[in-house]
């Protein structure tokens, strides 16, 4: 009741409209749009979102320091397809510029049996669109009384951030999985672009793990041989890359569907690489 008053609504059934009766039920419908639809956001406060956050990067706040609307943040991901199906691999830790948010972070999203998401970027836009992606595939299977392919999955999540382009968003991710044409894995970032591929790492620990992959991947490699190139690949960019770090997360996309292979902390990784390199070397 407290709330009801507090908010200018009535108990009752108010059959009478006014003003601000019909601008109040306006602006919670408006507001409230995502959960009707969860495809169309609700409108942002400011008029143009992309030309307010411009203009509100480089002005000072309340103490004279810039306010930095592009934020920093770092994070290391990779999948590569070879004979045996897609490895994903990924690390666990999420930062805002030098903080350290989180050290436990999952980056795959299982969107369903057949179908995996990974996380680069913002974390909430990557969660929340992996969400809607996995809410419309699953309608795609109730229609249609089949699985939807990696393509069109990819496509669908390409169209729907297309539509927000710059607005803010913060996204670049792939999509593995496995459908009639076998292993597919896409990269899709918050511009729209939509790229299938063998090999795609995102993040600021791309360019460690692309010198590891680029090294010892091939077609034919054997499933524990993927496995290993896909954690030592992590395990390499969350050494030298300071916004990775964590658990080192391995997944295999096959045709029976996805599984979880290992989750190893980094450190562990080190004293474990370590250990063998200083065998090698006797």
């Amino acid at each position: 009741m407290a709330l009801a008053e507090i908010c200018g609504l009535n108990s009752f059934i108010d059959v009478k409209s006014t003003n601000e009766n019909d601008k109040l039920r306006n602006e919670i419908a408006c507001y409230s749009r995502n959960f009707i639809n969860n495809m169309v956001l609700a409108p942002s406060p400011f008029p143009n979102p992309a030309e307010s956050l411009a203009q509100l990067s480089g002005s000072p706040d309340d103490n004279g320091n810039d306010i930095k609307i592009k934020f920093d943040h770092g994070t290391t991901t990779l999948g590569f397809k070879f004979r045996g199906g897609v490895i994903l691999a990924v690390d666990s830790r999420a930062t805002g510029g030098q903080y350290i948010g989180s050290g436990s972070i999952k980056k795959i999203v299982e969107i369903n049996d057949y179908l995996l998401g990974t996380l680069a970027g913002g974390a909430a836009d990557c969660v929340y669109w992996d969400r809607v992606l996995a809410k419309q595939c699953r309608l795609y299977e109730l229609r249609n009384r089949e699985r939807i392919s990696v393509a069109a999955a990819s496509k669908i999540m390409s169209n729907m951030v297309y539509n927000y382009k710059g607005m803010g968003l913060s996204m670049g991710m792939m999509l593995a999985g496995y459908d009639k044409r076998g292993a597919g894995l896409y990269y899709v970032d918050s511009e729209g672009t939509r790229t299938p591929g063998n090999i795609f790492s995102v993040g600021s620990g791309s360019v460690f793990a692309f010198g590891v992959l680029d090294s010892g991947y091939n077609w034919d490699l054997s499933d524990e041989e993927a496995y290993e190139l896909g954690r030592r690949a992590i395990y390499h960019a969350t050494y030298r890359d300071a916004y990775s770090g964590g658990i080192v997360r391995v997944y295999h996309m096959k045709e029976s569907g996805w599984v979880r292979i290992s989750d190893d902390d980094c450190k562990d990784l080190h004293y474990m690489y370590q250990e063998q390199k200083e065998n090698d070397v006797n």
